[in-house]
């Protein structure tokens, strides 16, 4: 309900002050209200595990500004996902190792501009996007106690509190008519997701460190209301 709130009053905040601004430059800005969902692929970029990226879905809403004298459009969008990932690891005892899934929340906020290519049918997106995550999450509990690949005991549960706070960038194309609009997006996370496992006491090297960076790729349907 809270998340309600704040949604409803960044909306009604862009549409005064985009109606005040219209009124002054004596021209019409449109403003919009959508609705998006759609899947996402996820992976972890990093040398420290072997991860495969998964499959995930995303849902949100983004309050529009269509700026017709000019050459780009704005938008502010709210986004939740839950998030899949695979990282590699084996059995205690064993040589083989398989992947382990694992699974991931994110709520995410991003202002974007969208370079209009033709017209507002087709559209270049680019803008800066802040991210709250969960932890890392085994989606199995009975794969907890396997090793993962490259360590000697360091194990898939060890892993979980990963950094919850993260600074991605987007960039993607959206095509469309009217109110309907397909985006594909690419994001990454310009913060080190693996950041926080360094103030682990693990049993590893002292010379280890994690570091990884977000990968993200989400397409979506974009209704805009």
């Amino acid at each position: 309900m809270k998340n309600l709130k704040s949604i409803l009053l960044v909306v009604i905040c862009i549409t005064f002050v985009t109606t005040g601004f219209a009124q002054r430059k004596n021209y019409k800005i449109k403003n919009g209200i959508g609705l998006q969902g759609g899947v996402t692929q996820f992976d972890i970029l990093t040398d420290n595990f072997e991860t495969k990226a998964n499959t995930g879905y995303i849902g949100g809403m983004s309050a529009s500004v269509d700026l017709p004298n000019k050459w780009y459009n704005v938008s502010y969008n709210m986004q939740l996902s839950q998030n899949h990932i695979d990282i590699s690891a084996s059995k205690v005892g064993l040589l083989t190792s398989e992947f382990v899934e694992y699974k991931m929340f994110t709520a995410d906020v991003s202002f974007l501009f969208h370079i209009k290519l033709i017209s507002n049918n087709i559209t270049l997106d680019v803008g800066p996007m802040l991210q709250y995550n969960s932890e890392l999450e085994l989606k199995d509990d009975s794969k907890e106690g396997y090793i993962l690949t490259g360590y000697n005991n360091l194990f898939t549960e060890d892993i979980r509190e990963i950094s919850n706070f993260n600074v991605n960038g987007t960039v993607g194309l959206t095509f469309g008519v009217r109110r309907f609009f397909i985006r594909a997006q690419y994001i990454y996370g310009f913060t080190n997701m693996l950041g926080k496992l360094n103030d682990q006491d693990f049993n590893i090297s002292s010379d280890e460190k994690f570091k990884g960076n977000q990968s993200l790729m989400a397409l979506t349907l974009n209704i805009t209301l």
